[in-house]
């Protein structure tokens, strides 16, 4: 799928010096930033970053025989005065205007997915149902920015059946413009829950963040939301006038009873064998949880309104990514691999999820970031479910300047360990745990406590 001198002309104002005998020849068959992987027949756009600048790398780039590059706005001098080139006031606009020009050259269905938490997980769950159709297109890792968003819709081909992007954000108005530049058909729209409450202030506004993934919505596509959350849907009703459809995971004691009389599409989980009962269909999934349960429920509405057909009996193993979703044998124990992040909502699924587990069981807890002012309140809530649990001791990890906070509600809690740093957690919990036993290791980014894993035996 290339690019034509007149789409890009149209997209970025007329190319400069370009002599009237390359006009017909001039086309390329992509898109590129990255001067290291860069081919001769690839347009390289230099885009200015927080750690790299890409106008430092255009002679690297003209040595590889490109036809033309993007640059900005004043940089004309690093380009020989006969060489092609188009100039912009912003390459990062131009570079995000040029991935909404292969998405509109796409003809196939787009998924964007955000929420507070679980958003990666589901990506992963519907692109691994939408398989069904073909070959799918999803974000790689946490593609999830105004440049992983691009460039996962750059990647894509006319071999894909479908796309499926993950919107993260860090302020208000970033998910707008990821929407702005891949027009979704359809949005999905996890939860609303308090991570990045430090960075937006309020629930309110991270709901108008994450509802802003409708904003350029296609108006006839649909926004799939978790039912029974009021705040939601009138935050939702400001953007978007279209269809909803609100999906709700219930306990299968609850089939019998659920009764009541309205649209939402219900699953009923059974946790003794992982399996879900969605209409007429029984679906096992390789995660565990309540919440990832929850979580392929939206992967079932996606796959439904795509039109894919379900057997009676449907069986998906997914692949866990790194942090998520992992569970490790070690010598003695069984590990819960959470390690990716961590918020208040999150770090109570995977609590609710570790108390089903026989045997004795401990959970090494990092520190939640970014929630504000409201950091104490969120883990002092943590702090009463473990307390008032089966879980035989927590390894809590936090930083000098708040251990005393923590330590003065702990100190009468004889479950709690409190640490500075990951360092000595290895060591103590091998010392606490015995054969058949489960360790559940969550927390936020900044501890890596993926590190520790291969220290635990």
């Amino acid at each position: 799928m290339e690019f034509s001198l007149s789409e890009l002309n149209n997209v970025l104002g007329d190319i400069k010096n370009l002599s009237e005998g390359k006009r017909d020849s001039l086309n390329f068959k992509n898109i590129s930033i990255d001067s290291r992987t860069l081919l001769k027949n690839e347009l390289f756009i230099a885009i200015e970053g927080k750690k790299f600048d890409g106008h430092s790398f255009l002679p690297n780039v003209l040595d590889k025989g490109v036809k033309s590059v993007v640059i900005k706005k004043g940089m004309q001098r690093l380009i020989p005065s006969d060489f092609p080139y188009w100039v912009v006031n912003d390459t990062l606009e131009a570079f995000q205007k040029l991935a909404l020009l292969k998405r509109k050259k796409l003809n196939i269905p787009i998924v964007a997915i955000t929420g507070s938490v679980g958003k990666t997980t589901t990506k992963e769950m519907i692109g691994g149902v939408l398989n069904k159709l073909g070959r799918i297109k999803i974000s790689h890792a946490n593609f999830n920015n105004e440049i992983g968003v691009g460039l996962t819709i750059l990647a894509t081909n006319t071999e894909d059946k479908a796309l499926v992007l993950e919107m993260g954000m860090r302020g208000l108005g970033q998910i707008e413009n990821l929407s702005k530049y891949s027009e979704p058909d359809i949005a999905v729209i996890t939860n609303i829950g308090t991570a990045h409450i430090g960075l937006l202030g309020s629930k309110k506004n991270i709901a108008h963040a994450k509802c802003e993934i409708s904003k350029f919505l296609n108006p006839e596509g649909v926004v799939i939301i978790p039912a029974n959350d009021p705040f939601l849907e009138k935050t939702l009703k400001e953007f978007w006038k279209g269809r909803v459809i609100k999906v709700k995971l219930l306990n299968i004691e609850n089939q019998k009873e659920s009764l009541e009389r309205d649209n939402d599409l219900r699953g009923f989980y059974n946790p003794s064998n992982k399996t879900i009962l969605i209409e007429e269909n029984t679906f096992e999934i390789s995660f565990e949880g309540f919440h990832n349960a929850s979580n392929f429920l939206f992967a079932y509405a996606v796959a439904k309104e795509l039109g894919i057909d379900f057997a009676s009996f449907n069986k998906f193993d997914f692949v866990s990514l790194g942090g998520r979703n992992k569970i490790l044998k070690s010598v003695k124990t069984t590990i819960y691999d959470e390690s990716y992040n961590a918020s208040p909502e999150s770090v109570k699924a995977c609590i609710k999820n570790l108390l089903g587990k026989p045997k004795n069981k401990f959970f090494i807890f990092g520190s939640m970031q970014e929630l504000g002012k409201e950091s104490e309140k969120y883990h002092i809530e943590i702090f009463n479910l473990i307390n008032n649990s089966d879980i035989e001791k927590c390894l809590f990890i936090c930083d000098k300047e708040n251990e005393k906070n923590y330590t003065n509600f702990l100190k009468d809690k004889s479950k709690f360990l409190v640490f500075n740093n990951i360092k000595d957690v290895p060591q103590v919990i091998n010392k606490s745990t015995k054969k058949g036993d489960s360790v559940l290791i969550k927390g936020s980014r900044c501890w890596q406590l993926e590190k520790i894993i291969e220290l635990i035996n």
